[in-house]
């Protein structure tokens, strides 16, 4: 059996093994400070009480007290590795980022996979999104690419964002999940549609972090040299080959190997087996925008490629897994507010909510300065603000320089050069309401185009086998949606949750006889 273990498993094995003959080196206090015994609290007799004077003790346990920071609220569950991205193909006429500067221009990257909806000890294998977040360590900065593994989402308004994740966690009072809050979420707003039919389908289970394409999911803009703009979308396509779990697959996993698509990526990069993504954009003018027959930025719905084709730009390769995970995944925070010169926020009102979400979420979890922490320091870069002190700073604090801005002695200055891409706006500013927008047409393309028909019938079972526990109202709801996008795709899930629901009052026919019975048979022993 140990000559069959890979190499996640023998992780500490290889460690050791990396380290040859040399000393054990010595054991010390965080602060550096030799520690004689690592066993035994320091006490008055063999007997006596603590001593307060034991520091060795207090440096562990108050260390140990808080070794847990908060946990993400969503994507706490994700796997992490690093690499490159290559650029092979000249997109200059699009965008002056130096990241896309020149062909066979190589950027360090981490990149980190995540389901959404569990927690950090949850299964990988759930039928869930998943999170496909790049951040690329450019010269000019940072720039993170926030992006899942599917090319649209669930709402078009970050306003909703609260609503919709806390009706995909758990019951707050029970402390379950709850399909009633799920299913009565998705019925209400019909734009999930779309995504909600991408998850229940085959791609709702992806084998692994390795075999599945990754997507910007948000409109972008893009700038060059001229001051010249466009909008665009991101991709990221797997190389591998896209591969999916049944569910059969994914529930005997989640009960044998929890920690499937961690290991998974582990394994491959340990072995050289370097996973890789082909990277591509699509570019739509301004003027083509004014003129599109739907809101481009309305994230619950795909830029059709047959109008704008896949462009190449680079790949995507992971080469190296974490030397230490909580260091360099844990604390790992992506912020879609991170863009190089080159690369601007589109009006996609999703996006608009993330610039402010994730970095504000980010010092709530981590701190102010977590920008200092090694994996999302922006190290090619050099960081000079005004902005100082706050827990954990990890540097020079930007010494002596002064505080406040404008200043009269040499300290950063503002660059007019990177001004921002001007654009004019004229519209009345109103809370505007997107719910009566189309939400069915692209989903039907899904159905009655992508899908097969095998396909077809395992998403219905799928949608069915999950919406069954809802109440029957919630049910009725959801139906109608389905069916408004196609009434073959509401009628088969009708008639699988006929069957569902004719099941369920028998069995609780049966029990209720069964209960009724033992009563009666009670009762009659009692008058005995």
């Amino acid at each position: 059996m140990a000559d069959t273990r890979d190499r996640a498993t023998d992780q500490m094995k290889l460690w050791k093994e990396s380290r040859g003959s040399e000393k054990r080196e010595a054991l010390t206090t965080g602060a550096g400070i030799p520690v004689c015994d690592k066993l035994n609290v320091l006490t008055a007799g063999p007997r006596g009480p603590l001593l307060v004077q034991d520091v060795v003790f207090t440096d562990e346990m108050a260390h140990f007290d808080r070794e847990r920071i908060p946990e993400r609220v969503v994507h706490a569950k994700g796997a992490g590795a690093f690499g490159y991205f290559e650029i092979t193909h000249d997109i200059t006429r699009y965008s002056k980022a130096k990241v896309f500067e020149y062909i066979g221009k190589r950027t360090p990257i981490a990149v980190r996979f995540s389901t959404v909806a569990g927690e950090s000890g949850s299964s990988d294998t759930v039928r869930d999104p998943r999170g496909f977040a790049v951040k690329m360590y450019t010269e000019e900065g940072n720039w993170d690419l926030t992006g899942n593994n599917t090319p649209i989402f669930f709402i078009r308004d970050a306003m909703l964002f609260p609503s919709f994740i806390h009706s995909q966690k758990r019951n707050p009072q029970t402390h379950m999940k709850d399909p009633d809050m799920v299913w009565d979420f998705w019925g209400l707003r019909p734009e999930s549609l779309h995504q909600v039919s991408f998850l229940f389908s085959d791609r709702g289970i992806p084998d692994g972090h390795r075999h599945m394409n990754g997507y910007g999911s948000h409109a972008f803009k893009l700038v060059n040299t001229r001051g010249e703009a466009v909008y665009c979308k991101f991709h990221y396509k797997t190389d591998q080959g896209i591969r999916n779990l049944t569910v059969e697959e994914a529930n005997h996993l989640a009960a044998t190997v929890p920690d499937y698509g961690i290991h998974d990526l582990y394994e491959a990069i340990a072995t050289g087996n370097f996973p890789s993504w082909s990277f591509y954009i699509q570019v739509m003018t301004f003027e083509e925008a004014e003129k599109f027959a739907f809101n481009p930025f309305d994230m619950t719905k795909v830029w059709p490629h047959g109008d704008y084709p896949l462009i190449p730009v680079g790949k995507l390769v992971l080469n190296r897994n974490p030397v230490n995970y909580f260091a360099e995944v844990e604390q790992m925070a992506f912020d879609p507010s991170n863009m190089p010169p080159g690369i601007e926020p589109s009006p996609d009102k999703m996006l608009q909510g993330r610039l402010f979400a994730y970095p504000d979420t980010h010092r709530h979890r981590l701190g102010a300065n977590y920008l200092q922490i090694p994996v999302n320091c922006p190290y090619k870069a050099r960081v000079a603000n005004y902005q100082r002190d706050g827990p954990m700073c990890m540097f020079d604090n930007q010494g002596g320089a002064p505080n406040y801005f404008p200043n009269s002695f040499t300290a950063p200055d503002s660059q007019p050069h990177l001004r921002e891409h001007k654009f004019r706006v004229s519209a009345d500013v109103a809370r505007y309401n997107d719910n009566d927008l189309d939400n069915v047409m692209q989903v039907r393309d899904f159905y009655t185009k992508v899908l097969s028909e095998e396909q077809r019938r395992r998403l219905c079972e799928n949608i069915a086998g999950h919406l069954k526990d809802a109440q029957l109202f919630i049910q009725k709801r959801a139906v109608k949606n389905f069916s408004d996008v196609h009434p073959e795709y509401g009628s088969r899930i009708q008639a699988l949750l006929d069957k569902y629901n004719a099941e369920d009052r028998k069995k609780r026919s049966v029990k209720t006889y069964t209960q009724h019975s033992s009563y009666v048979t009670a009762k009659d022993k009692s008058n005995l």
